[in-house]
């Protein structure tokens, strides 16, 4: 049969086709979703005794460190997992007693008594139902963070310091100050079993998750928490040593909530604070859950996000049953949340059988219990209470400069108490954000080579910098050329009006001025209109709220052909390097009252340089938008990559219809724009970078064999830069498998030169959703004009074939089946390609010698989601990408 013949319609793909039609769902369509029963998941079982397992011995600490019965942590972390499992918005997050709240409840244990602390923990709750209703949660999310680090710090150092009194066998004081005063007398009074114990947990703690090799990997498996305790209270047992050890009541004489008794105010402020803190606590917590379940594509599609005013309303209802049973006020745990996540829970069921654990526990395991030492109990919240300053924390802050709103508020939780800390960094956090709006750097440079004036400005442009402003501008000189530069996000009216003065006043007197700043495309150096008016119109009309409008075209006199000619001005939001984006000539023409220019577009498609507000298409705007690749290439040294682009700003030199320029048809001045766009913007970014490999020859780590679709842009993707990839791209993103007859001679030098020459490190192939090449192989037929296209098509033939056998599992997605039979298609053909690819004899030899690896990707460019094949068990899964977290 010759090569160039289809051979879909032959009896043996026929046969597999009959066979096909045997599942359960037709060929062309996705399998149907299995009923809906009630079962709880392997997963969440397993989960749920790891968290369990942290749970208990940090319930009983933090119930040990407040003062409250012991009891009262049990309570808690059941009311936590039940209450707040069953009705809160996230689903994965673990709320119980916290640490974040030691000092609160201690401070009012100390002042009301237990009962009246157990109401205000009640009516905290009825506080956060309240809140939940008028949805509000995403309110307290406008905290800066660094007043929320800082809380959690001040909390951790008054909690180390008041358990270091009971890890060296004493009694804690009321307060921190107290505490150190009272260090010295401890220090000269030890009680050589309470450290030993101490001493004994902390060094568990410490050394457990650190036991090397594949034994340690083992036993990580166990929470070091639980390991720290169980030594310690099985030494402390089998040596008869004498400590003080857990002390549980008989639950018939536990303490329930009784009426608040004190004085209003202090009542009030009590419940503002407990409620100001389990809130923000809880609510910070359930975006974190959200960045850990972001990771984990296929558990997001379970799981979804968070509903922070529903999470609320958990929290709440958790608050008033705990409060009412006699528990500490509850809120999302860190600690046991990403425990959760980590041990692979997928639904709640994991949180809530973790409150029926501790259920259990509290009811059957007393006498277990009661052998635990205080001691190291004392120890394990203290290394808590460490380890709640963080140094990442201090880091972050430090480098987005708000390490005085840190310490303020660490230093004020420490010695004034936690609402009293809050409110000092809340002061200081608006005193900062005040001083760096009304702080502006102006300053004037004379470069004397180039006879230019600069003008830079740092910071925002606000009627207090007016005077400065003005001083520095009228220090240059008249009918010289003035570069003014502003580095800001702000400009009010006054600062607006000042600049537009001057620049009135300069030109008039035959200077010129020029605009420049981080936004680009917003520059117009047509005679008529200057820069300095075009930006300031750009970011007077508010730049900062990310609303821009579309100035009115101009029209001047064009050189070359003496008739009129449109100069306009870009307004591109930020997000439009991403769509394929060109501004709307016609329509600023219109609006100034000139007739459009003509053009050979259909009636109902937008002309050149026409946004479309419904292409996903993804060229990149040079100079207007983050440049692909700025330090995350593989290879490409400093990363300046630009990617491609299909047209981005404004060229003086480009008019469509003038007949003067080259290339002036829609198409050239689409290309000629985006030439010059890149010319101006990006080449100055990248030249260096490509003068270095340019000497150095390209050096890139990958193969990346993927579809010519246009919507697909590899170095977006990827966030790659030049020199990283070696990019291969055809319809259907097909690799024909070697052979006299099937082999493709392009594709086979590209990989052979990929492998041999350039020593690639990886071969990726690439598919991706509404692939035209797949819907066109489902729908071909063998009759009918060979055209190029089908002669092509036939290499994908061996995937469609793959598709419609029975014997083999179907290529699926995490977390969703395949939407039909196209993606299906899709992800098969992805598999069968990298089958080609190893059939290649420069590949199969360095698979052999084990100098590279075969990548599988999809792509689903409607969700921008990226998936890598991951084939383990001979089950071909394509797994989601995930968000790393880079706040580091």
């Amino acid at each position: 049969m010759s090569a160039c013949v289809p051979t879909r319609a032959t009896d043996s793909t026929a046969n597999a086709n009959a066979h096909r039609t045997k599942r359960v769902h037709p060929p062309h369509s996705p399998p149907p979703p299995a009923p809906r029963r009630f079962r709880i998941a392997g997963a969440d079982v397993s989960a749920s005794i790891a968290v369990f397992l942290i749970a208990l011995p940090l319930s009983l600490g933090i119930a040990l460190a407040t003062g409250a019965p012991l009891q009262a942590g049990l309570v808690a972390a059941a009311a936590g997992g039940l209450v707040a499992g069953l009705l809160g918005g996230c689903p994965l997050q673990v709320s119980g007693p916290a640490a974040g709240l030691t000092v609160v409840t201690a401070d009012l244990i100390h002042r009301y008594g237990w009962r009246t602390t157990c109401a205000i923990t009640v009516l905290a709750g009825l506080a956060q139902l309240a809140l939940g209703c008028v949805r509000v949660a995403r309110t307290a999310l406008a905290v800066s963070p660094a007043i929320v680090h800082g809380m959690l710090a001040g909390i951790g150092v008054t909690i180390a310091v008041a358990q270091l009194h009971i890890v060296l066998g004493g009694t804690p004081q009321s307060s921190v100050l107290a505490n150190l005063r009272a260090l010295p007398a401890q220090l000269a009074d030890l009680h050589p079993a309470d450290v030993a114990m101490s001493v004994l947990t902390l060094a568990l703690l410490l050394l457990w998750p650190r036991v090397p090799g594949r034994l340690g990997h083992l036993m990580r498996k166990i929470p070091a928490a639980l390991i720290a305790v169980a030594g310690a209270t099985l030494t402390a047992s089998l040596t008869g040593l004498s400590l003080a050890k857990v002390d549980l009541p008989s639950w018939s004489s536990h303490a329930l909530a009784g009426l608040p008794e004190g004085p209003v105010l202090g009542i009030a402020a009590a419940v503002l604070t407990t409620t100001l803190v389990c809130s923000v606590q809880s609510l910070l917590g359930a975006v974190a859950v959200d960045k850990l379940v972001a990771g984990q594509p296929g558990l997001s599609a379970r799981a979804g996000r968070a509903d922070l005013n529903r999470e609320l309303l958990g929290q709440g209802a958790a608050n008033i049953v705990s409060g009412a049973l006699g528990g500490l006020p509850v809120a999302g745990v860190a600690v046991r949340s990403s425990a959760n996540v980590q041990a692979g829970a997928v639904s709640r069921n994991s949180t809530m059988l973790h409150g029926v654990l501790v259920v259990v526990a509290a009811l059957l395991m007393v006498p277990v219990l009661e052998l635990i030492p205080l001691a190291s109990l004392a120890a394990l919240v203290m290394a808590v209470g460490i380890q709640m300053v963080s140094l990442h924390h201090i880091r972050t802050v430090t480098r987005h400069r708000e390490v005085l709103v840190y310490a303020v508020t660490t230093l004020g939780v420490v010695f004034l108490g936690v609402l009293e800390g809050v409110l000092l960094g809340v002061t200081v956090a608006v005193a900062v954000a005040l001083n760096r709006l009304a702080h502006t750097r102006i300053t004037h440079e004379h470069d004397e080579k180039e006879g230019v004036h600069h003008v830079h400005v740092r910071g925002q442009l606000t009627f207090l910098a007016v005077p400065r402003l003005s001083r520095t501008l009228h220090l240059v000189p008249q009918g010289t050329h003035v570069v003014v530069e502003l580095d800001g996000s702000f400009m009010d009216h006054a600062a607006y009006e000042s600049l537009q003065d001057w620049q009135n006043a300069h030109t008039a007197r035959g200077g010129s001025a020029e605009l420049t700043g981080r936004r680009t495309g917003v520059r117009d150096t047509g005679p008529d209109r200057t820069g300095i008016e075009a930006a300031l119109t750009d970011t007077a009309t508010g730049a900062t709220s990310g609303t821009t409008t579309e100035a009115p075209a101009r029209t001047t006199a064009d050189a070359t052909t003496g008739g009129p000619t449109t100069s306009t001005v870009c307004r591109c939001h930020p997000w439009t390097p991403w769509r394929n984006h060109q501004c709307d000539h016609r329509r600023s023409a219109l609006a100034d009252g000139h007739p459009a220019e003509p053009t050979d577009q259909p009636a109902d498609r937008p002309a050149p340089g026409t946004a479309e507000p419904t292409d996903p298409g993804a060229g990149t705007l040079p100079g207007t938008g983050p440049h692909l690749g700025a330090g995350t290439g593989a290879g490409a040294g400093t990363g300046a990559g630009a990617g491609t682009s299909t047209g981005a700003g404004t060229s003086p030199d480009t008019h469509p219809g003038t007949g003067t320029t080259p290339g002036t048809g829609p198409g050239g001045h689409q290309l000629a724009r985006g030439i010059s766009a890149f010319q101006r913007d990006t080449a100055p970014l990248v030249r260096g970078e490509l003068a270095r490999l340019a000497r150095e020859g390209q050096r890139p780590s990958q193969l990346f064999l993927t579809c010519a679709d246009s919507r697909l842009v590899t170095s977006m993707i990827t966030s790659s830069g030049p020199g990283d990839l070696f990019v291969v791209r055809n319809v259907g993103n097909l690799v024909p498998p070697p052979g006299e007859e099937s082999g493709d001679d392009s594709v086979a030098a590209a990989i052979e030169y990929a492998v041999d020459v350039l020593r690639v490190r990886s071969i990726t192939v690439c598919g991706h959703s509404g692939c035209g090449a797949m819907q066109a192989l489902l729908n071909s037929e063998p009759e009918g004009a060979q055209t190029p296209l089908k002669r092509w098509l036939r290499h994908g033939l061996p995937s469609l074939e793959r598709m419609a056998d029975d014997g083999r599992p179907w290529a699926r997605l995490a977390g969703r089946a395949p939407a039909d039979a196209v993606e299906q298609l899709c992800l098969t053909n992805v598999v069968q390609q990298l089958e080609h690819l190893r059939g290649h004899e420069s590949v199969a030899r360095a698979l052999r010698e084990g100098a590279v690896e075969l990548h599988g990707m999809y792509f689903h460019v409607g969700e921008a989601q990226a998936y890598l094949l991951s084939e383990e068990d001979g089950d071909q899964l394509f797994d989601g990408v995930g968000v790393a977290d880079m706040s580091a």
